[in-house]
């Protein structure tokens, strides 16, 4: 089977972001290829920047934003614009969006209303593809419903298959029989799928990747007496564990490893972050450089030695899934020092690729840093082991190519072009989430 100019509707929460990059770069690159994506979300992320991506690949002309007023009133008011616009399109749809028995809030709140009507105007696609399990559960009431049509698939990232699982083991229990294809991330996300009930059939690992062309490799060299240059690119966030990292860096001070370690990003915690650096005593080794676009990320990439990626589990079960930051640095030649962590291991290769530490161990990561630091060796191997684990299995363009043959499968299977799901499917008894 060979179809080209697939409609893709490309469901996110919030776009652009500039957080994830993979994401932009999937839109970017299924549009290089041909296929006609438009972008629902529900809103712009609210940051001082937008990624270049954005404009130059002409993203926000292709996004459509729910536009739902927040306030009760306000929304209840405005209602009667998405109904008749519902009346005119697709009056059908209309008893489902307003279905109190069958979808609950989605339905008191008028949300699936408002998404009805905007997905109406644009309908009918060929591919449903959402990224995060919640934005998929949205996505499979709207197409049962009858809102829109298509194959439906659904990617898990990390938190939506950790954090959201860990006290409701059946959070997706109305998700799983009703999508058509469940993309994890990692093999890590694929056996959690199957654990919590997912059909094994219907799940693809799918993972993200970068654009190897944009990072010129540098096998990197470790020189006598040389400063080792430290790099973090992420949230400053609990599950990016940079305490760690930073108490390593206190800790080859006293063994004597002179370092600089930059950290890129922002995020909740860098305020307790920099008090803990200035407690340690290594103001003069760390600098914060807040939030900066993907070409500024790949400068300081091109300049630094070693990416840390000491990432933990949190309090709540909120888990990684494959960093992209991490296969950004493997393209560009950086050695790496990350946290056994979730998909990581499929990634980094320990002693050949990177080096993987314990989760939360200070002293780990120290130690392997110390390591590199006295074999110097092994530098120039680790670097082109790197960049060629994400040419054989991380590259973007490979992935979406990849990514359309899945969906030319399932519309290949489903014996007819943008299919629905059957109507035994849809009669299904339906276990509601928010």
């Amino acid at each position: 089977m060979n179809r080209k100019n697939l409609r893709i509707a490309f469901f996110v929460r919030e776009f652009p972001a500039l957080s994830e990059t993979f994401i932009l770069s999937q839109a970017s690159g299924l549009v290089a290829l041909g296929h006609d994506v438009t972008i629902f979300a529900e809103r712009p992320r609210d940051e001082p920047r937008i990624h270049p991506n954005v404009a130059r690949d002409g993203l926000i002309g292709r996004t459509r934003y729910l536009r739902m007023p927040r306030g009760k009133i306000s929304r209840v008011l405005c209602a009667l614009v998405p109904l008749l616009r519902l009346v005119w399109h697709r009056p059908g749809t209309l008893p489902g969006a307003l279905s109190l028995w069958r979808y609950g809030r989605d339905a008191w709140s008028l949300r699936l209303l408002y998404w009805s009507s905007l997905v109406a105007d644009e309908a009918p696609f060929d591919v449903i593809h959402c990224h995060f399990g919640p934005v998929g559960q949205l996505a499979a009431k709207l197409r049962e419903i009858g809102a829109m049509s298509g194959v439906l698939g659904t990617v898990f990232h990390g938190v939506d298959i950790s954090a959201y699982t860990r006290d409701a083991p059946d959070y997706y229990g109305y998700l799983f029989p009703r999508g058509d294809v469940f993309l994890p991330i990692s093999d890590n996300w694929r056996r959690r799928l199957v654990k919590l009930g997912c059909e094994p059939a219907r799940i693809e690992v799918h993972h993200m990747g970068v654009a190897q062309h944009r990072y010129h490799f540098r096998p990197r060299r470790c020189e006598p007496d040389k400063v080792l240059r430290l790099l973090t690119v992420g949230r400053l966030v609990e599950k990016k564990g940079v305490e760690y990292a930073l108490r390593a860096v206190a800790l080859l001070g006293e063994r004597g490893i002179p370092v600089r370690y930059d950290v890129v990003g922002d995020g909740e915690l860098r305020e307790s972050l920099e008090d803990l650096t200035f407690r340690l005593g290594i103001s003069d080794r760390v600098s914060f450089r807040g939030w900066r676009d993907q070409n500024a990320v790949i400068r300081h990439m091109a300049r630094n030695d070693v990416l840390l990626v000491p990432s933990v589990t949190t309090s709540d079960g909120d888990q990684e899934g494959i960093p992209v930051t991490l296969m950004e640095a493997m393209a560009s030649g950086m050695l790496v020092v990350a946290s056994n962590h979730s998909g990581i291991p499929e990634l980094v290769k320990s002693g050949r690729s990177g080096v993987l530490v314990p989760e939360r161990d200070a002293v780990g990561l120290a130690d392997a840093l110390a390591n590199l630091t006295a074999h110097p060796e092994i530098w120039p191997a680790m670097s082109r082991a790197a960049r060629a684990r994400i040419s054989d299995e991380f590259e973007i363009n490979f992935l979406n190519r990849a990514l359309i043959r899945i969906y030319e499968m399932r519309l290949g299977g489903s014996g007819m072009h943008g299919a629905v799901v059957s109507d035994a499917r849809q009669r299904m008894p339906v276990a509601c989430h928010a």
